[in-house]
């Protein structure tokens, strides 16, 4: 049975800090270990099938094949097609491949690109893989998925058609590294079909978990030329697509490039025409063939115009999908460029100057930390906030100050496994410059302070992408960046990027950084002892001969003396009223004495005070912006991991909390803080297990 989410999400973040999920410590995907995997198949002698990926319809997916086409497909190992099957085959290279029938030219494409860089190439692919007597039909092969790198394994069972590959299919019919590495991709994706329709980005970050840039070609910077020569020279993948045209096909145009297509950028190079510079950039279709046609196509008279150097290094006859073209024309007929690379140096030409990477993960939540864009400025506050410091560059870049020095990214991570079922919101950031007052701000930054400033760097725009970025310059200072989605109250997951020049300080600054104030402060304690008195007469009315009350006589007695017209939601639950009994309970006997009555008692009043100071919408509940207040105003300064929890644990569906929910939420907040400080040191807590049991299935 799997643990429950808050549970996994300690243990991811634990794993996270002990290296966990990088390259060098790869997470199992699916938690299927691949070494103990081959090892349970050597010793039993069995070869592999996945049963996480099965080979049957439900790996295939829908919209991919006809019913009558679907039920001919048969699952049969590379043994089962040729007689002596090979991994890989003379080398790797981007004309080993062509795409099959589901539409994943943009993984294609990519992996077109990833041949370029055997280093990379061989981090997604081991090529020690072999069909030899270790063989046991089983492979794996490593990307990086959103902030982590997955080891995913899979067997060598199949799709296809009277003997034939219905997906990637090799030039050479014993090299089957393309379909095994495609296969595993589609079970990261969901299923073949889940794979239908992308851009090369998806698939670029995938393989690098490196930098990665989009320029768009009908508005390219200055340096374009300049910035693609370093991006091939250094290592980095590069991709690129057409517009999509009228339909939503792939239509071939008569200038024979095909619309709404990914393609791989293969090469740069600056050759002499005629006595003239030309720019030429060349390029590959992941279907194996169909060619530019135009200007420095492989007819081209241009070719005769170089030396016949260039033309023997450059010019390759013959309809394999590859071929030239002047990057004027590039950017006529593409829509945009793609760049992902391990190192981002290649961002600028200076070699003195290195670039530093860090990543941030974070939650939007309904309610709470979904403030929605700056169009909303009674919310866009809640948002989640990083604020960071750029230093002075060092002495040696100092003659780059002024130009860009900084590339975020934003990244929405999906809460689905299909990857046809996610849905992308549309998403942005702003950053702001901090200054004056607002330089001592600890905790979130108020909706004054967006009242007030106005973003000096942000995305281009909001946009429905699984990526979003923008690269700018900043002069030394303080900053608070602020990602969002662009309508409030969307609930999603995100990361993100910060690659900088120089030395960039950076935290998250949703108030206690990652740590709890607990000290709870009740407003307005009721410390008077006539008043506790009557409050003892009035437990002696409910108590048993012992003077003392189980929790179903504290329901009674705090609804109907406590709330009294103030129940939203019919009073304090039995539930409820266990759980502070637990809380409160000093003698562990399941009931409440009067001294710890009139403890909770004062406790509940004191909270009751707090939620309606905070209900300024005056409807009887909080909604979970009211609950942030509240909670300031209770003396507590939490962050928005925290907030988010209380808000899914007591929020109403309507997204509401309730009297009886927030006395019961601050109440154990309280409680729990108290006892972690008793059982801790300050900072860290070890319990055994049956001190854990004794704690957790009590209190």
């Amino acid at each position: 049975m799997a643990l429950p989410g808050v549970c996994m999400s300690i243990l991811n973040a634990r794993n996270t800090k002990n290296g966990y999920g990088t390259f060098a410590k790869p997470e199992p995907f699916l938690n299927q270990d691949y070494e103990q995997l081959k090892q349970y198949c050597l010793i039993q002698g069995v070869r592999f099938i996945d049963k996480m990926f099965p080979p049957d319809q439900r790996s295939i997916g829908g919209d991919v094949l006809k019913p009558a086409d679907l039920s001919r497909v048969e699952w049969l190992r590379p043994a089962k097609l040729v007689p002596k099957p090979s991994f890989e085959v003379d080398g790797i290279s981007r004309f080993d491949f062509g795409q099959g029938i589901v539409g994943n030219c943009w993984f294609l494409a990519s992996i077109g690109s990833l041949t370029f860089q055997q280093q990379i190439f061989q981090q997604v692919v081991p090529l020690e893989q072999r069909f030899d007597e270790k063989y046991c039909g089983l492979f794996h092969f490593r990307f990086w998925r959103f902030g982590k790198w997955v080891d995913v394994v899979i067997d060598d069972k199949l799709p296809t058609i009277n003997g034939q590959l219905i997906f990637v299919q090799s030039s050479d019919p014993t090299e089957f590294w393309p379909a095994l590495l495609e296969k595993a991709y589609a079970k990261v994706c969901g299923s073949y079909s889940d794979m239908n329709s992308g851009t090369p980005d998806e698939a670029l970050v995938d393989f690098t978990g490196g930098v990665h840039m989009c320029i768009e070609l009908q508005d390219p910077p200055g340096d374009l030329w300049e910035l693609m020569c370093r991006a091939g020279q250094s290592k980095s993948l590069m991709g690129c697509g057409t517009p999509q045209g009228d339909t939503a096909g792939n239509a071939v145009l008569p200038n024979g490039l095909v619309q709404g297509h990914a393609y791989a950028v293969t090469g740069v190079k600056q050759m002499m025409s005629n006595g003239t510079p030309v720019q030429l950039v060349r390029l590959w279709n992941p279907w194996g063939a169909t060619e530019w046609n135009g200007a420095w196509s492989d007819e081209s008279s241009l070719w005769q115009t170089v030396s016949p150097q260039n033309r023997e290094m450059c010019l390759s006859k013959g309809d394999d999908g590859e071929f030239w073209m002047n990057l004027k024309d590039f950017c006529k007929f593409y829509s945009s460029l793609d760049i992902c690379s391990l190192c981002p140096d290649f961002l600028d030409g200076n070699s003195s100057c290195h670039w530093k990477t860090a990543f941030y993960e974070g939650r939007w939540v309904a309610g709470t930390t979904a403030g929605g864009s700056m169009n909303n400025f009674d919310s866009f506050w809640t948002n989640p906030q990083y604020c960071f410091k750029i230093d002075e560059l060092l002495s040696k870049c100092s003659t780059e100050q002024g130009e860009k020095n900084m590339l975020v990214s934003l990244m929405q991570k999906p809460d689905k496994r299909n990857r046809r079922l996610v849905q992308n919101l549309h998403i942005g950031f702003s950053v702001f410059e901090v200054t004056g007052e607002f330089k001592a701000q600890r905790g979130k930054f108020p909706a004054a302070f967006f009242r007030r400033n106005r973003p000096v760097a942000q995305s281009k725009s909001y946009k429905n992408a699984r990526e979003v970025m923008a690269f700018f310059a900043l002069k030394p200072g303080e900053y608070l960046i602020v990602p969002s989605t662009f309508s409030p109250n969307e609930t999603a997951s995100f990361i993100l990027t910060i690659v900088s020049k120089g030395e960039t300080h950076v935290q998250e600054n949703s108030g206690g950084h990652g740590d709890v104030q607990h000290d709870i402060q009740e407003p307005n304690p009721i410390k008077n002892g006539e008043e506790d008195e009557k409050k003892r007469t009035m437990f002696r009315q409910y108590s048993d001969m012992y003077e003392e009350v189980d929790a179903e006589k504290l329901q009674r007695l705090l609804n109907e003396h406590v709330l009294k017209g103030d129940m939203k939601s019919g009073g304090f639950s039995i539930d409820a009223c266990r759980s502070m009994v637990a809380l409160m309970d000093t003698s562990i006997t399941g009931k409440l004495n009067d001294e710890e009555f009139v403890h909770l008692w004062n406790k509940v009043v004191g909270y009751k005070d707090v939620f309606f100071r905070s209900d300024v919408s005056q409807t009887g509940t909080l909604s979970l912006i009211e609950l942030r207040n509240a909670i300031t105003a209770s003396g507590n300064t939490i962050n928005d991991e925290i907030l988010n929890l209380m808000a899914l644990r007591y929020g109403a569906s309507s997204g509401h909390i309730t009297l009886e929910s927030f006395i019961s939420l601050i109440l154990r907040f309280d409680r729990v803080n108290q006892i972690f400080r008793h059982l801790s040191n300050g900072k860290d807590m070890t319990l055994r297990e049956p001190e854990w049991l004794y704690l957790s299935m009590y209190t």
